[in-house]
This record gives C-alpha cells, sequence and structure tokens, in this order.
C-alpha cells in the first residue's frame, strides 16, 4: 500500500487512482540528457520518480535524452548511470535512449506532416526567433506555412537524407502563431545535425527536439507520469497536443514541481561546464562542484542527499535551501558511524622533556557511542604534535586550550603543562617545551590537577604525513547569478594543509573519519595520502546563535 500522501503529487496521483476503475502501477520516468554529470539538483527528481513508482507498485526507467549530438558523450552517459545506482536507485533492464525510438519518432512526424498539422520551415534560427512574436504581439506566420503536404514530405525525405546543410531547413508544428503561449507558436520540432551520434554514429542527420521526443517517448514506454520541474509547465499545453495530435494510445500526465535551488553554487550544467571549462574547479569532480560525483568525492554519502532531498519536500514554489541544511543531513548521517580518529592539520611540535623512553601504546574507542566499532592503538611518545591553534602566547579570557604555565589534557592520554615557548629569530613559535604527569593517564588520573581543556595531538615518531584538502564555498555569496557569475567565485574556497594523521586511520580500510575538534574527513580515491574535509563539525562561516 502506498504510504499517506506527503504533497500535491502524491495527493493527485491517490485521486486519480480513486476514480479509475481498478488498481494501477505508477510508471515514471527519469530523463537527462548526457551533456554533463548530474548535481545535486537532479538528485531530487531522481528520489521523487524512483520513490514514487516505488510506492505505487510501478516501475521508474531511465531514460537518456540524446538528441543533441553537438553536446554529448559516453562520458556522460556512464556518469549519470554510476550517479543513480550511486544513489541506490535500480532502473533494472529499464534503461533506454531516446535514440532507440529515432525511427518511431521519424513516423509520428511523417503522421504530423500527413495530417496537416506540421510543416518544413526554411527561415533561420534568427528568422523564426525574429518573427515568433513577443508575449504582447502575435507571431507572424512562416512564408512556407502553407507549403503542401507533398512538398512537405518530399523536402524533409531530403533533410534526413542529409542534402541540406545545418540550418537550412526545419519542420515546425502548425498549431497557432497568435497563441499567448510562446511554446505553441508553431515550435521546431526536427533541426538538421551533421555530427557523429554517440549511440547511432552517422544514420541520423535529423534529430528531434526535446519536446517533441520528450512525450513521444514517454507515450511508447507507458509511462504514466511524467514528473518535471516548474520551467517545464508552459510546455505542458504542447506536451498534450503532440500526444493529441498522434495516433499512440498512451497518454501520461506531465506534473511539475520546484527545481532545488542551493544556496552558494549554480546548478546549472551550462554554468558548472564554464567552470570546468574556465578551469575555476578541477573538473566536474570537484569537491567543491555540487555535482554528485564532486560530492562522493568530498565525502558526501548517498544517505545524506536522500535524507536532504527528503526534507526540502515538493512543493510548487521555487526557492533556494540554506547550504547549512544540507550540512547538517551530512553531519547527521557520518556521525552514526563515522569512526573517529586524531588529524592535525596545522602542527605545532610539542617535546615532552620529562618523558622517559621511546613511547608506549595507548587505546581509544574507534566510535564512544559504538563499542561494535572496536578500538584503536595510539602511539604515544616524547614528540607530539599539536594544532597550532590550540596554543596561545597571548590567551583570550575563557581560553581552554594551551598556553605558556597551563594545563590541558591531550585526548585519551596525559596531561601535559607547557613551560617553555622556542621561537625562531622571526619571533614565531616553532615548538613547545612541556611536561607530562604520569599519574594523569586517561582512565586512571590520580594527579588531581584539573586541566584547561582536552585537545587532539598525534605522536610524531608515527604519524602519517598526508595533505588535508580544506573546503569553503565554491561562491563567496549566497545566490550567484548573471553573465559574470564567475566573479563571484571563492578564491579561498580550497586550501590545502601539510598535516598528520594518526597510524592507525592512515591503515585503516575505513574511508570516512571523523577527526576529533576538525571536521569529518573522506580518504580521496585520486590522489595518495590525500583526505577531504567533508564537513566541518558546525557552520564555521557563520556566527553561533545567541542563546
Amino acid at each position: 500500500m502506498p504510504e499517506p500522501a506527503t504533497d500535491f503529487i502524491r495527493q493527485q496521483i491517490d485521486r486519480e487512482l480513486a476514480a479509475a476503475a481498478g488498481p494501477s502501477a505508477v510508471v515514471t520516468r527519469f530523463p537527462p540528457e548526457p551533456n554533463g554529470y548530474l548535481h545535486i539538483g537532479h538528485a531530487k527528481s531522481i528520489c521523487l520518480n524512483f520513490r514514487i513508482a516505488e510506492e505505487y507498485g510501478g516501475v521508474t526507467y531511465l531514460r537518456f535524452d540524446d538528441t543533441n549530438p553537438l553536446a554529448e558523450s559516453p562520458e556522460y552517459v556512464k556518469a549519470i548511470q554510476r550517479d543513480v545506482a550511486w544513489l541506490g536507485f535500480d532502473w533494472g533492464d529499464r534503461l533506454t535512449f531516446a535514440s532507440y525510438y529515432f525511427e518511431r519518432l521519424h513516423q509520428c512526424a511523417l503522421e504530423l506532416i500527413e495530417n496537416g498539422n506540421a510543416y518544413v520551415c526554411s527561415l533561420s534560427a534568427e528568422e523564426i526567433r525574429r518573427t515568433r512574436g513577443t508575449l504582447t504581439e502575435a507571431g507572424a506566420d512562416s512564408p512556407y506555412r502553407n507549403r503542401s503536404v507533398r512538398e512537405n514530405l518530399d523536402l524533409f525525405a531530403r533533410m534526413k537524407a542529409g542534402e541540406f546543410a545545418d540550418g537550412a531547413h526545419v519542420l515546425r508544428a502548425r498549431i497557432d502563431m497568435a497563441s499567448p503561449n510562446l511554446n505553441m507558436r508553431d515550435p521546431v520540432l526536427y533541426r538538421i545535425r551533421h555530427a557523429l551520434h554517440h549511440n547511432v554514429g552517422d544514420t541520423w542527420v535529423i534529430y528531434p527536439t526535446y519536446d517533441f521526443t520528450h512525450c513521444i517517448c514517454d507515450a511508447l514506454e507507458n509511462v504514466t507520469h511524467s514528473l518535471c520541474t516548474l520551467e517545464f509547465e508552459d510546455h505542458r499545453p504542447l506536451y498534450d497536443w503532440v500526444l493529441g495530435n498522434l495516433s499512440l494510445n498512451a497518454k501520461p500526465r506531465q506534473i511539475e514541481f520546484s527545481r532545488l535551488g542551493l544556496e552558494h553554487t549554480v546548478m546549472s550544467k551550462r554554468l558548472l561546464q564554464r567552470l570546468v571549462a574556465e578551469r575555476l574547479v578541477e573538473g566536474w569532480d570537484d569537491p567543491r562542484m555540487p555535482t554528485l560525483a564532486g560530492l562522493r568525492r568530498r565525502g558526501v554519502r548517498p544517505r545524506a542527499i536522500r535524507d536532504f532531498c527528503g526534507r526540502v519536500g515538493v512543493t510548487k514554489q521555487d526557492n533556494r535551501v540554506e547550504m547549512e541544511l544540507l550540512e547538517f543531513c551530512v553531519r547527521q548521517d557520518l556521525e552514526e558511524d563515522a569512526p573517529k580518529g586524531m588529524g592535525v592539520v596545522n602542527p605545532l611540535p610539542v617535546r615532552l622533556a620529562n618523558y622517559p623512553g621511546e613511547g608506549e601504546a595507548l587505546t581509544a574507542p574507534w566510535h564512544p557511542r559504538r563499542p561494535e566499532l572496536g578500538e584503536r592503538s595510539l602511539s604515544f611518545g616524547p614528540l607530539l604534535y599539536i594544532d597550532r591553534e590550540d596554543f596561545a602566547l597571548a590567551p583570550p579570557p575563557k581560553w581552554r586550550r594551551l598556553s605558556l604555565g597551563a594545563s590541558v589534557r591531550l585526548r585519551y592520554a596525559y596531561i601535559i603543562r607547557c613551560d617553555q615557548v622556542v621561537r625562531s629569530a622571526d619571533g614565531k613559535v616553532c615548538e613547545l617545551i612541556c611536561s607530562y604527569l604520569p599519574n594523569s593517564k586517561s582512565g586512571s588520573d590520580s594527579s588531581g590537577v584539573k586541566p584547561a581543556g582536552v585537545i587532539h595531538w598525534v605522536a610524531a615518531q608515527r604519524a602519517k604525513p598526508v595533505k588535508l584538502r580544506l573546503y569553503e564555498h565554491l561562491f563567496k555569496v549566497r545566490n550567484p547569478s548573471g553573465a559574470d557569475f564567475t566573479e563571484s567565485v571563492n578564491p579561498n574556497s580550497l586550501s590545502v594543509a601539510s598535516g598528520f594523521i594518526e597510524p592507525a586511520v592512515a591503515s585503516s580500510r575505513e574511508s570516512h573519519f571523523q577527526f576529533e575538534r576538525v571536521g569529518y574527513f573522506h580518504r580521496d580515491p585520486e590522489l595518495p595520502d590525500t583526505y577531504n574535509r567533508t564537513v566541518t563539525l558546525r557552520d564555521s562561516w557563520h556566527p553561533p546563535a545567541k542563546k
């Protein structure tokens, strides 16, 4: 049985099923164009289509809209399949391409021509735009609008045979050049493209437009509900017109919902392509990108994205979601089972002057609330690294970390006191000379000393040197827009630190960790000895809320 309706789409489906004579499964589709990588906005549509079909006992097609050979490639096809599967959805044997139906689409075009509902137009693209009219003025009929059916069939056959150059002719629907909906003013259905197609090679030189292709493919695949984002709302009359003028039995229903917008980034494959092409990022899978490939490489897990899409919900109102909501979902997911370890981002050496011997092994839990994850071994010794941010020469009031003469506890280890500060010739602190309290070992402390706070550390003799990639927002502004949107790119969106991690983390088979008090990190699958900070432990770019 379906879950209780939680949004207007499910409520509408419930009403339709209740009015039907008998039970009926819901069939949906996710129809990406393979001209770029999917981003988190697509994740909302993926989750919606697959979940609704599952809830109502149906299936979902993954159908590639490969009708523009100038922009599409097998790389994008593979990337899209990988991303949908990674999100946790299975299309089974329902992987299709619009190009699978090119012959059927061609037959549909011939049917429209024969019925007088389509004609070959020889105006240039600029002339078509100029005669289309405006929101307040009707368009002008093409001088080729009244060509005979025989002439249209002949020209269309010659277009298909490759006799004409790109742009010489197009096939247009004959609808109404005075329609208040600009999409109904004799839209283009086919255009000439002399280009190699990734699926059909050079078999075809005429290619259908999305508006013509999409509705027919929906009908051929018996899709019951074509769930689209709001920019297709004005295209729905054309969707219905095409199907209404063809001898196809299926009549899928198009329903529109709001797109997912996310602050501090852009959600357009065209704009993301610019970021890649202009080398403002390192590629489609750059962890700063909102692409699913980038989020995956950064360490975001699919469960967090599905949770995020569920929290955003399905509405008719376009809005931009705060980045903080996504980061909250990422933290919630990782907090549940990501092992905890220690890593030092900006190392400051600490020498324990009174520590005897070369070192010892301590133990610590991988997760304090998940005992089933077990324990790890911590190497301790006379030379340690702490984060430079955990020491202050002139500490502010209520400073709970290390300063000259103060004591702190090293997590899972001993209490230490800073006795001396060593500086370089330019005055920079280059080493701390400290003493440790032998009877202050964590779990068996009998020192009676109350430390100022607890800080993390790694032992120098076995610490693993790594590159830590730290990320901020890709854009400095919440809503980057306009032709010059690239000027808002944050020059500090990536910084790379040379840090250290404890050896147990380096040798673990796990890839996600919380480096205590630093953030959640993920071992980069492409770069050796490199960890990407998935998310901070809290939003460091916003002031804390007042209590």
